[in-house]
């Protein structure tokens, strides 16, 4: 019992506010500036929607031009965790579709972060453009509409079939299977879905007029990525060839090995289909299963014919274009830099993307035709140090929309069109919180140091305004998650890293020097970088990349080379919790959140590995460091985590326990990995501040 009350008073001091050292602005300030998402635009109009999460309460904006004044369409008020997310505007442009809440795990248990003894779910919606109550369609997610008023939608990997004034009874088109909803015929008769059976997967139609389903030269192997021709005759899809029973099958610690796929085009009436296009053997012509991670899409139909691909097959992220009837694929985005997050014009001839050639640590936007002809970057001059994504044209096909931030605005809707020297207009009265302190932030500076192996590793530097000449501080690196996530110089595209990035500037504010770590295994340096040899649970290579950072930070002037911290989530969480058990001499103290600590255990692959693999992972987890391990750590996780297993946190904390080790937590209950609760982010990076300011010492401003 006397532990228990140890414990609760323990987690109770870690809550309060720090005592040490104030910064100039409060963590709520700087992490409740609105963050937008999910921009879209309307096919008829200039009508543009996105999403925006304010203070944990999540809406849809919208603005229209040529004024383009931005306006609530909805009205939720409470941080209660309701992700709003698949946007979808009306043919017609006077309604938009859009889904509330978060999914369900493998149990088939919905995420409910608030504990609601009533239960949650997720449902799709639809709400007028002029405004007004927004109608429930049904549970589900993944939303597709078609110019006739059908929605279909993904429910408990169902395809159902509702209309959008939802006065008839929803229809599920009953298919075994696994099954996803993914695009509606040009004529609006026909659907393409996925169908996924385990190991194997079909692309099917399903004809709602007939209302039966045919499958597209059904195989063994794995069918994915459909796309309508633009005259609807026709469906181009990927292949991926089936592999034996006993391949290894865990992507952290299963040995190195091409994943060849091809593009095949099918007879929409016949179902006949031909591979067109082949990839080659070697590692770098893998499937691009990075093409949807980062946003974009593996294959589109474009305009006269030609199928619009990503691949790696030079070592970066690039798109590359090839006629439907076969032949060479065409390289349209060339040059040293990943290409993310594209779209096309209406027309289907332009190509609007998010790249960092020249600028590796930002994104900026560029267009390409399908000649390869164009290239062009659009966001450049006066812009350049600012960082722009999510890019969609109007229907007009010269206006497009973006969103963009900078090192201390956190992002705003802006548009332009394709002309020459045309500026950048921001949407006008867009939501911003009155407080935010963009002048106190610090801009982040860029700094490339060798590796021990000798490769090239960047990270941003954050340093305290108010540091003087000889003042050592403690000091802090971050460690981002995924691992195929960048860290960038100002305000991320990607909420998680938006807010780790406005954590970052508060310790910065708070007196820490900070160094956020961009280590290999990461995306935006190349294939090569991102999958290098001996990487997680093969070796765990890049954690020769966190103690280099430790010792740069040692070697800096202004840092106290004894008062060094590690922090980061899920990935990150992995390797603040290697380096605080390898290498307690370099490292005081850290906060791990939500991190992987044994990569067998409780791996959510890992089938068919070899012993010697699975005896390599176990020895690159940071549960085989815990003799080693002497520095204080702050673990914080949600125990209804989909991404990393609660019980990785559950086993570690057991086992420091028995070695003495000082040991916090802060456990939320029903919350997931990327926390759904504004309160909870709040909760976490102030528990995170106290924790470092008492372990390493609260810097003196």
């Amino acid at each position: 019992m006397k532990r228990f009350l140890l414990r609760v008073t323990v987690v109770g001091f870690l809550l309060a506010p720090s005592a040490g050292a104030q910064s100039s602005f409060t963590l709520e300030q700087v992490l409740n500036a609105p963050f937008p998402s999910n921009l879209v635009a309307a096919k008829k109009g200039d009508r543009i929607a996105w999403a925006l999460n304010q203070e944990g309460k999540r809406n849809i904006w919208v603005a229209e031009g040529p004024v383009y004044s931005a306006r609530q369409l909805t009205t939720y008020t409470e941080d209660d965790g309701g992700e709003l997310s698949n946007l979808r505007f009306s043919a017609d442009g006077n309604a938009i579709v859009y889904v509330r809440g978060e999914g369900k795990d493998s149990a088939g248990a919905y995420a409910n972060p608030t504990s609601n003894p009533a239960g949650v779910e997720q449902t799709v919606w639809i709400v007028a453009w002029s405004g007004g109550n927004p109608v429930k369609i049904d549970a589900g997610s993944s939303p597709t509409v078609s110019a006739q008023g059908q929605i279909a939608y993904q429910r408990a990997g169902e395809m159902w079939i509702s209309s959008m004034n939802a006065e008839e009874k929803p229809k599920q088109i009953v298919v075994r299977g696994k099954n996803h909803p993914v695009e509606w015929s040009p004529d609006d008769t026909r659907l393409v879905f996925v169908c996924d059976r385990g190991d194997h997967s079909f692309i099917g139609i399903y004809d709602a007029k007939e209302r039966r389903v045919k499958f597209l030269a059904p195989s063994v192997d794995s069918d994915s990525d459909p796309t309508w021709s633009l005259d609807g005759k026709r469906v181009a899809f990927t292949r991926q060839p089936a592999v034996p029973r006993d391949t290894p099958d865990g992507y952290f610690i299963e040995p190195d090995r091409s994943h060849p796929w091809a593009i095949w085009v099918a007879d929409a009436e016949t179902g006949d289909a031909q591979g067109i296009w082949h990839s080659g053997t070697a590692l770098e012509d893998s499937y691009p299963y990075m093409a949807k991670d980062t946003g974009g899409g593996v294959l589109h139909w474009a305009a006269d014919d030609q199928l619009v691909f990503a691949s790696e097959a030079d070592g970066w992220q690039h798109l590359y274009s090839i006629s439907a009837e076969g032949g060479r694929a065409k390289l349209l985005t060339p040059g040293n830099g990943e290409v993310e997050q594209w779209s096309f014009s209406p027309d289907k001839k332009t190509v609007l993307f998010i790249a960092n050639f020249g600028d590796v640590d930002r994104r900026h936007l560029w267009r390409a035709d399908l000649t390869g002809n164009i290239l062009q970057q659009l966001t450049a001059g006066e812009v350049t140090r600012r960082i722009e994504w999510n890019p969609v044209f109007l229907s007009d096909g010269l206006t497009y929309a973006f969103i963009a931030s900078d090192a201390k605005v956190r992002g705003r809707i802006m548009f332009s069109k394709l002309v020459p020297d045309t500026l950048f207009m921001t949407v006008g009265h867009q939501a911003q919180s009155a407080d935010f302190p963009s002048e106190e932030l610090v801009a982040p500076t860029q700094v490339i140091f060798k590796s021990g192996d000798g490769l090239e590793i960047h990270g941003q530097l954050f340093v305290p305004m108010n540091l003087k000449d000889g003042e050592k501080r403690p000091a802090l690196i971050f460690l981002h998650g995924g691992p195929m996530r960048q860290m960038l110089l100002g305000w991320h595209y990607m909420y998680y890293y938006s807010n780790a990035y406005g954590m970052n500037q508060y310790l910065a504010n708070h007196g820490y020097v900070v160094l956020a770590l961009n280590y290999r295994s990461g995306i935006g340096y190349g294939r090569a970088f991102r999958e290098a040899p001996g990487r997680a649970g093969r070796g765990a290579t890049e954690y020769q990349d966190v103690v280099t950072a430790g010792k740069y930070l040692q070697r800096r002037s202004d840092v106290d080379g004894k008062r060094i911290g590690l922090w980061g989530g899920s990935y990150g969480g992995y390797l603040t919790a290697l380096g605080l058990g390898r290498n307690s001499d370099l490292f005081a103290a850290g906060v791990d959140l939500h991190g992987v600590h044994d990569w067998p255990a409780d791996n959510w692959e890992g089938q068919h590995i070899p012993p010697d693999l699975v005896k390599l992972a176990h020895e690159s987890s940071p549960v085989m460091a815990v003799n080693s391990w002497k520095s204080p750590v702050l673990f914080i996780h949600g125990d209804d985590d989909r991404n990393v297993m609660f019980s990785q946190t559950v086993d570690l904390v057991a086992r420091l326990r028995a070695k003495g080790v000082t040991i916090e937590q802060l456990v939320f209950p029903d919350e997931v990995h990327d926390f759904l609760l504004q309160r909870d982010w709040l909760k976490a990076y102030h528990a995170e501040n106290d924790f470092f300011d008492r372990k390493l010492g609260a810097p003196q401003k």
